[in-house]
């Protein structure tokens, strides 16, 4: 019994018949915790150890044990790994997409519908998985790619990415790595885009809306992304800092209405940088999502602090070619 306490802790409660028969238990002993409802199932030889809705993770551990040799793929295994990325769409689909689990099996190997299940069928799923993690699971690397790869645009793709990076589940080196040998992934070209920029130091996508958009294809200079200032005797990092003109850009990508103290934490650095000389433009997604205007904006300050430019015109449809633009 000591054998099946470690595997209901291990398992957020959820066992097989074929995990407590190999650890001793008889098939009486099994039918006699079901009938007094110690334990109920959840699917073929499945059982959970309470009466209650499952928990996400029994959920897991349900459709993990429903299908041995399979471990949690996108989403799931992203959730189980402890990362946020990928949650963070918001509206119906977000609910709806959690009250799914995602699970990866091998290649060839189909399986039956089962409510509530989500399998994909992975080539070298061995090299891509962690079958002794708790639960088994996708290595953030594939996980985070594989949500990535399908998500609704762009946006959200750098957004999967930035996020596993900045909390520290991953590298961007380990993320190429991974892109290089999937040769076959939607969407492939646009998330080696996405994990460069990552790595060059946009980590959101109004940022790398902003570092593709409105930097790049209008030849301004290349500003240093989360650059290291002394404000007020505190450490801050700013977002865009162009150091040879003593500007600074700050992308606020946040939607609805920001904290009021940390409205005003903005403005008091803006206030100090000010003090010394340095001048701060706050640009919204309002902004960038008219890349060309903004560029035009974002050159002629640049220009008035010392920049020989000017900006370049990004095609024949530039949305803005006012006086000066090449």
């Amino acid at each position: 019994m000591d054998a099946i306490d470690r595997l209901l802790r291990r398992q957020a409660g959820v066992v097989s018949r074929r995990q407590v028969l190999a650890a001793g238990m008889s098939e009486v002993l099994v039918a006699r915790r079901v009938r007094r409802r110690e334990w109920v199932r959840v699917g073929d030889g499945v059982y959970v150890d309470h009466t209650g809705r499952l928990s996400t993770a029994q959920e897991e551990w349900a459709a993990l044990l429903l299908h041995p040799g399979s471990v949690l793929a996108g989403r799931s295994a992203l959730r189980a790994g402890g990362s946020r990325a990928g949650w963070s769409c918001g509206g119906d689909g977000w609910d709806r997409e959690r009250r799914v689990v995602e699970i990866a099996v091998p290649h060839g190997r189909r399986l039956d519908a089962v409510p509530g299940v989500r399998a994909v069928q992975l080539r070298g799923l061995d090299a891509a998985a962690l079958p002794r993690a708790s639960p088994p699971r996708l290595r953030v690397e594939h996980a985070a790619l594989m949500v990535a790869s399908r998500a609704r645009g762009d946006d959200e793709a750098v957004a999967v990415l930035a996020d596993v990076v900045r909390e520290g589940l991953t590298v961007p080196a380990r993320l190429e790595d991974v892109l290089v040998e999937q040769r076959r992934l939607p969407r492939r070209r646009l998330l080696l885009d996405v994990v460069r920029d990552v790595e060059s130091g946009a980590e959101s996508p109004l940022e790398r809306r902003y570092l593709r958009d409105v930097e790049r294809r209008h030849a301004l200079p290349r500003g240093v992304r989360q650059a290291w200032d002394a404000v007020a005797g505190r450490a801050v990092f700013r977002d865009v800092r162009y150091s040879a003109y003593r500007t600074n850009i700050e992308l606020d990508g946040r939607l609805g209405h920001s904290r009021a103290l940390d409205r005003w934490a903005d403005l008091e650095r803006d206030l100090e940088a000010a003090a010394r000389g340095d001048v701060t433009l706050r640009i919204g997604w309002q902004q960038v999502l008219e890349p060309c205007r903004l560029a035009v904006t974002v050159g002629g300050v640049l220009a008035l602090r010392g920049w020989t430019g000017p900006p370049t015109a990004c095609g024949a449809a530039c949305g803005m070619r006012p006086e000066g633009v090449s």
